[in-house]
């Protein structure tokens, strides 16, 4: 899938009304992410949100996650992980097939309800260099933080 770039639905999601992301103008750079669920965030907590996506793209891009500033500015919330990154390897992880998951934290101090279908991120498809000494490590073994930290 190396010269596929797209978005899709989860199969568990076909039934639910989760449409795929577009760009709301022709100069937008982000392709609108919305709610595939109803969901309430509570005064300080987070929640991780499901979309009931997944994006397939080239090996040297990734997919930068932004919060809507409406979402933002309006309604108190802000991404728990500041920019969310799906990594090109994400789609195809067997713990969650991929499955885009936007972390919100509820800033404001009472609780906000989401609907489903309503918008609240962008994601940017983007490209990233290495360096010339890189050596990444093992390959991918599951979904959502899998990654890990090194000590």
């Amino acid at each position: 899938m190396s010269a596929i770039r797209r978005f899709e639905v989860l199969p568990e999601f076909r039934d639910a009304g989760v449409v795929l992301p577009q760009r709301a103008t022709a100069a937008s750079a982000g392709y609108d992410l919305a709610c595939a669920e109803a969901v309430a965030i509570l005064p300080g907590a987070v929640a991780l949100v499901p979309t009931g996506l997944r994006a397939w793209m080239p090996p040297e891009e990734f997919l930068a996650i932004h919060i809507r500033s409406s979402v933002g500015t309006r309604r108190g919330l802000a991404l728990a992980n500041g920019t969310g990154v799906i990594d090109s390897d994400y789609a195809g992880n067997p713990d969650n097939g991929g499955h885009i998951l936007i972390a919100l934290r509820n800033l404001g101090p009472e609780p906000v309800s989401l609907q489903r279908g309503e918008r609240i991120a962008q994601g940017v498809f983007l490209r990233y260099l290495l360096t010339s000494d890189d050596a990444p490590g093992a390959a991918r073994a599951g979904g959502f933080g899998s990654s890990g930290a090194r000590a």
